[in-house]
């Protein structure tokens, strides 16, 4: 019937003596031969070469020639050139120098520099030459001084200087900057013990503290010491008075402290405090015991 298939096999190929006849092998044609013969040679000869240029690529990286010899240091520390040098030892998988001039490890050097001295800011390296690197360094800044949680009455303090990110790069002393003379008592991140190279969240987070204590310099005398509390920060003047506002509200306290500057004077002492921690008022407590 139509669409069924046909359940009668297929008669089987015989011989005379009727013997089921095996299957002819499928001869290759010479063409055939030829070409599969051709493949074999052409993967040889690739592979061949292949290997030639990898073997002359190997060697060619081991030139003297051609492996970095001079290392040109601008902006930091001289010693810090052997900590390039240190970052250039040894191979790749034991086969490439990482002195070659093809491959130098750009981020191991920027990696060493940055963790040898706290100091690094930033770091570029470039090739000069076939034999030679030139490295620049980006110093941080110091903008003020950290001296710990809280100022400690009659005890040596032992400060350390950091940027305006609030990084703590160094330990304050005969090298700090003689303008650098704010102190800043705040909690670091993660409540760490150890200052250096620790961060200061209050700056990245109210960046106008410091600002803040700059622009009351304007009405009279610096600032020699800020003290973060919690959600409030403390202004001590040179002059003796403290200044006393919310945290991340520098520009509305100093705005409140302007509009009243006609009645105190920051510059004699003649002020113990002044309170700005309440909206569009000024609270000033005298020397003297008068309170306005």
């Amino acid at each position: 019937m139509w669409g069924k298939k046909s359940l009668v096999s297929p008669r089987k190929r015989t011989d005379l003596f009727g013997r089921q006849a095996k299957p002819r092998a499928v001869v290759p044609s010479r063409l055939a031969l030829r070409r599969r013969k051709g493949r074999k040679i052409f993967i040889y000869i690739l592979g061949t070469v292949v290997l030639a240029f990898f073997g002359f690529s190997i060697w060619l990286m081991w030139q003297p020639d051609l492996r970095v010899h001079t290392i040109q240091l601008f902006g930091g520390d001289d010693s810090l050139r052997s900590v390039a040098a240190a970052a250039m030892q040894e191979t790749y998988l034991g086969i490439v120098p990482r002195d070659s001039i093809f491959f130098i490890p750009e981020h191991a050097i920027r990696e060493r520099l940055l963790a040898a001295d706290s100091k690094v800011a930033a770091v570029s390296v470039s090739r000069v030459g076939f034999d030679g690197i030139s490295i620049k360094l980006i110093m941080r800044d110091s903008l003020a001084r950290w001296c710990g949680l809280s100022p400690t009455p009659d005890v040596e303090e032992y400060c350390y200087v950091f940027d305006s990110s609030g990084y703590i790069f160094a330990a304050a002393g005969s090298s700090t900057p003689t303008a650098i003379s704010l102190s800043l008592y705040a909690p670091l991140a993660d409540d760490t013990l150890e200052p250096l190279r620790a961060t200061i969240p209050v700056i990245a987070q109210s960046p106008g503290t410091l600002d803040f204590a700059n622009e009351v310099k304007m009405l009279g005398s610096p600032v020699k010491s800020v003290v973060v509390r919690g959600d409030e920060v403390d202004d001590y003047l040179q002059s003796g008075t403290r200044i006393t506002y919310v945290l991340g509200h520098e520009q509305d306290a100093y705005t409140a402290l302007t509009s009243a500057q006609s009645n105190f004077n920051l510059a004699d002492g003649s002020v113990d405090y002044i309170d700005l921690r309440f909206d569009g008022k000024v609270y000033i407590k005298k020397v003297d015991g008068t309170v306005q």
